[in-house]
């Protein structure tokens, strides 16, 4: 296994599914094949409104994929019964809000301490690692030390759709912000946004440890399949490090 891990997060299956209801195609049977292509674990975001992923499809993705789960979740009493009640191998608590298409940014763990306090003390308690989705800033980092999480991932979003010297300071962002984790125990992921052309910068930073990628790797499973969509990934990461 290379030392920068892969998950992919299997949610826009689901989306697809929903947009005519049944069974088809099936999130599940989208983990498998990511599995099969390298992919290292699956993601998948419960939202509160059920907009792609299900109850049902995170019972049956802890029971039936291999691979460990990483559950995106908000900071509600919902959610964490959920997570308690399937103990995944890792929850990512991310912020969400309904009128939103996609998460918009990162998590405020410097202005939210009191409220995360406790969905990461609950979850850590129950052997699930914790992650937080930030912003990289030496503000949050910090809010995520004091908070003792062991997980940070960091939200690439604005690294993706920005160009130029923009672009660039926004990826010496990313990276003195994984640098500021890394040295303080924290273990350091990063995602959204990330394609075929801007995933290799972002992979080349050391302390980087996982990259969670999904709207790209389904979009582009359409015109070429999802194997072959997760594979070059996977081959890009690796030619990065």
């Amino acid at each position: 296994m290379t030392d920068l891990r892969l998950g992919v997060n299997i949610d826009h299956v689901a989306t697809i599914r929903n947009a005519r209801g049944g069974d088809h195609p099936d999130p599940v049977r989208a983990a498998l094949m990511a599995a099969a292509a390298g992919a290292d674990g699956i993601t998948a975001h419960l939202r509160e409104d059920r907009r792609h992923i299900t109850d049902a499809d995170i019972a049956r993705l802890m029971a039936e994929i291999d691979l460990p789960l990483n559950l995106e979740m908000a900071a509600t009493e919902e959610m964490l019964e959920i997570a308690l009640r399937h103990r995944p191998h890792a929850a990512c608590i991310v912020p969400e809000r309904r009128e939103e298409r996609t998460t918009e940014g990162g998590l405020d763990a410097a202005g939210l301490y009191n409220q995360l306090a406790y969905f990461v003390d609950r979850l850590g308690a129950a052997n699930v690692r914790v992650s937080l989705f930030i912003e990289p800033a030496p503000e949050q980092i910090e809010a995520a030390i004091r908070l003792r999480a062991p997980v940070v991932e960091l939200h690439t979003g604005a690294y993706a759709h920005l160009t130029g010297e923009a672009r660039a300071a926004e990826l010496k962002r990313l990276s003195d912000a994984a640098a500021l984790a890394h040295k303080n125990g924290i273990e350091v992921h990063a995602g959204h946004g990330l394609t075929f052309d801007n995933v290799q910068p972002v992979a080349a930073i050391p302390q980087l440890k996982e990259l969670n990628i999904g709207h790209f790797l389904i979009g582009e499973a359409i015109f070429t399949g999802l194997e072959a969509s997760v594979s070059r990934m996977r081959a890009l990461m690796d030619e990065a490090r």
